[in-house]
């Protein structure tokens, strides 16, 4: 009886964590693909543009929008400055 009570407990656990692994890979699945881009913005009310990010870069702020390669371009051209962790300006190829 007590084999068969641990037996059951270990059953239900391996499920629980069977279900939580394919919840788990079904969220990687549903997750929206990472912008190329990011453009980080300020705090006041215009939130006007402060730095360019490369998309998944560790240092951006979490105020952001993804951003087209072209508007990436122009903002870097324009004299917004450019993550020196990540150097969007490097791999847009805008040299200073």
């Amino acid at each position: 009886m007590w084999h068969a009570m641990w037996l059951q407990r270990i059953d239900t656990k391996i499920a629980a964590l069977q279900e939580q692994e394919a919840q788990q890979e079904q969220g990687q699945k549903n997750r929206p693909q990472e912008p190329d881009w990011i453009v980080e913005l300020g705090i006041r009310n215009g939130r006007a543009p402060i730095e360019v990010h490369v998309g998944g870069c560790y240092a951006a702020g979490r105020r952001r929008r993804p951003v087209p390669r072209d508007e990436a371009r122009r903002l870097l051209s324009s004299g917004v400055r450019a993550c020196t962790c990540c150097k969007p300006d490097a791999q847009l190829r805008i040299l200073d």
